[in-house]
């Protein structure tokens, strides 16, 4: 039988909500090719290029999967003024994302990953990227950005960490200390093992590594050390809800009232980039969206599956 709660919402409730992603904005260029000899110049296989493409990255990602189930999506953090900005931009502006936060730096690179494949298998990546924490004008203009949006209304934020330097220790607790006082839900996609400047947040979703990081020591991917690990890392930093996304396993949703495990569907795939993306961005919304915990973790997992 069909939930019509959750009918509702992805067919209805969902185009209503307005969630801004903030983090660490990135885009991803891949180039396909074929392998077929090795280079007269050096031991190295000559890639005959197909096609390329770009796709939003990072926390880009996050939003474009916002975007792409009906959610009205702001985009915010920093990049560069050169052509992976521009390419940035019309990604953005296709998929509908409103990117008056992302804002052009001068010093900076827009953070971009361009990854060489032949016959399916990635030879090569090559970054552009000059990473380093917000500058105080920088973090002032996203606040100002962010209070804005605030005050026009929002229904949750997400906070996208890949330690490029938008998701600073102060930065962070600032955003959630201003929706806390808003009433607005902020989860955090981590970073690390030093969770002290989420702390207070209403969502947090590591991986299995990134939760062993965290918790100080490593643990099979199995539902009852994995929860301990969470335990004490909700209590250490006043977490409300820390969601483990477990790969082939599924994932974990850990509060002070319950464990939720809903199991993965096992799909053959040679690149699973972004799950922990879409678990993320899918969670939220259906909380803002009224859901409860548990069917809102059965939409973020499916969606992940897909």
């Amino acid at each position: 039988m069909r939930n019509t709660q959750s009918t509702q919402f992805l067919t209805e409730d969902i185009q209503n909500l307005r969630i801004a992603v903030i983090g660490d904005v990135m885009l991803d260029r891949y180039v396909y090719g074929e392998v077929k000899r090795i280079s007269p110049e050096a031991p190295v296989p000559v890639n005959r290029v197909r096609r390329m493409e770009s796709v939003l990255g990072g926390a880009g990602n996050v939003a474009a999967n916002l975007a792409g189930l009906g959610v009205k999506v702001y985009a915010a953090g920093v990049t560069g003024l050169d052509e992976h900005r521009e390419s940035l931009e019309k990604k953005m502006a296709a998929a509908g994302i409103d990117s008056s936060g992302l804002l052009p730096m001068p010093g900076r690179s827009t953070i971009t990953k361009m990854r060489i494949i032949g016959a399916r298998q990635q030879m090569l990546r090559l970054d552009f990227e000059e990473p380093g924490d917000l500058a105080p004008e920088e973090e002032r203009q996203l606040l100002d950005w962010l209070q804005k949006r605030l005050q026009e209304g929002l229904d949750g934020i997400v906070l996208s960490d890949y330690a490029k330097g938008v998701c600073s220790d102060h930065f962070c607790q600032t955003v959630i200390d201003l929706a806390h006082s808003a009433q607005v839900p902020v989860l955090v996609d981590p970073k690390g093992a030093d969770w002290r400047k989420y702390a207070g947040c209403d969502f947090i979703t590591p991986n299995v590594k990134e939760m062993c990081e965290a918790g100080g020591r490593v643990v099979p991917n199995e539902t009852e050390p994995l929860v301990e690990l969470a335990a004490k890392a909700r209590d250490a930093f006043q977490i409300k809800n820390v969601v483990v996304t477990r790969s082939e396993k599924g994932v974990s949703l850990i509060n002070r009232k319950e464990v939720i495990t809903e199991a993965a569907t096992a799909r053959d795939v040679f690149d699973v980039s972004g799950a922990g993306d879409t678990v993320a961005a899918v969670l939220l919304a259906a909380v803002a969206g009224g859901l409860s915990l548990g069917e809102a973790l059965k939409l973020s997992n499916k969606a992940a599956g897909i």
